[in-house]
């Protein structure tokens, strides 16, 4: 097939959605398909360049600045983004080009009217991706209030909903929010589509724990987004708590905007089994979790929907039983329990917290087929090679 994949991360950023679309471009260009990303870039000097990437072409395309700046900034660049990367579409070699499927990744909430005009010029089918609901989760999480602008973003995302053809989620539990869409109108498709990832590279890690304080002790990482959707202020009570065990420290490597007032409490708190690093790139992760024990999944108690954290399946991929803190209901939970791969706490109390940690921990010495039931359980479910099939089948239905 020849298909456009759209979204607003991708390589050389380093996001779990970056890793996860250049993941699944590599998988379409093996499969045999003519892949075409489309990425809007605030730093382009021109109104397009195109590129190569494995097998597939990027075309990034001029567009507002919608990363790290102020909401009612990224907002308008937001609004703006599709209008402009179709206006730049336009003056690129493949102004002309029609396509036999459109995907696109959500986040971002904002493509429908790009994506609108790509499947009228192509009389295609379009596919979206949609790995969190929003701005429920914002609301939820109290970053919105029920009003104009929250109304306002609604709209919005009805509008990429009404021009899909397929809808995949990452859980069973979001399905039940989209029925009525797909119950409006006939010939509509909603199915869970799971994260994915391909395997990595391996590249020598900066980090080397035996020549940091936590030198000598069980490990218990968390790699990733350090914001206000994963509510990782329980993590701290936790290290707090593991302070009389001198034999566990607690590693956090990545970004956000809570990453910095997370280092400073640590360090008021005067924590000193807890070691803070910068973001890494994506494949440095094996060696780095080479050199761990436990992964890390956090996401705030306030959050309604179902979330499956790209992290989560990198822990997996590489052996590493998982200690989660969710909200109460999301399928990750009884996930981990029925595949028996870690400790999970749904109350976001930090006393369960810690008795599931103490569990894990005696866990991981007392169970060695711990790591490859891990392993085993990211191969059936989570493989890039069954998200592409998934999609492209979906594409072609009649």
């Amino acid at each position: 097939m020849k298909v456009a994949l759209i979204a607003d991360t991708f390589p050389p950023l380093r996001t779990s959605g970056a890793v996860q679309l250049r993941d699944l471009a590599r998988e379409f260009a093996r499969q045999g398909h003519e892949l075409t990303v489309l990425l809007p870039d605030a730093d382009l000097d021109r109104p397009w360049t195109l590129e190569n990437f494995d097998g597939a072409q990027v075309l990034r395309l001029r567009s507002p600045r919608t990363k790290d700046i102020s909401y009612i900034r990224r907002t308008i660049g937001e609004w703006l983004m599709p209008r402009a990367m179709w206006r730049n579409l336009r003056r690129s070699p493949l102004a002309g080009q029609c396509w036999d499927g459109i995907v696109w990744y959500s986040p971002s909430i904002f493509h429908g009217p790009l994506v609108r005009a790509l499947k009228r010029q192509s009389g295609c089918k379009g596919y979206l991706i949609i790995r969190d609901i929003f701005p429920e989760w914002a609301v939820d999480l109290g970053v919105l209030r029920p009003g104009p602008v929250y109304r306002f973003l609604k709209w919005i995302a009805r509008q990429q909903y009404d021009v899909a053809d397929i809808i995949g989620v990452q859980t069973p539990g979001n399905l039940g929010y989209f029925e009525q869409w797909r119950e409006a109108r006939k010939g509509r498709s909603l199915e869970v589509l799971q994260n994915w990832l391909d395997a990595p590279a391996s590249a020598r890690c900066p980090i080397r724990i035996e020549e940091t304080p936590l030198a000598g002790r069980k490990i218990m990482v968390y790699a990733g987004n350090m914001g206000i959707a994963q509510g990782m202020d329980i993590l701290l009570d936790l290290a707090d708590r593991m302070q009389v065990r001198d034999d566990i420290g607690f590693l956090f490597v990545g970004r956000g905007r809570d990453a910095k007032r997370l280092r400073e409490m640590a360090r008021a708190r005067g924590l000193d089994n807890v070691l803070f690093r910068d973001e890494i790139d994506p494949d440095e992760i094996p060696d780095l979790y080479a050199q761990c024990d436990v992964g890390i999944v956090a996401l705030d108690p306030r959050h309604k929907s179902h979330n499956i954290p790209g992290k989560f399946l990198t822990y997996m991929q590489n052996g590493l039983p998982v200690l989660a803190n969710v909200n109460a209901g999301n399928d990750l939970a009884p996930l981990i329990e029925r595949e028996n791969v870690g400790e999970v706490c749904e109350n976001n109390s930090v006393d369960e917290l810690e008795q599931r940690c103490l569990a894990l921990i005696k866990r991981i010495d007392a169970d060695p087929k711990l790591p490859d039931r891990c392993f085993h359980l990211f191969q059936r479910q989570f493989s890039v090679l069954q998200t592409v099939e998934q999609v492209v089948s979906s594409l072609r239905a009649k």
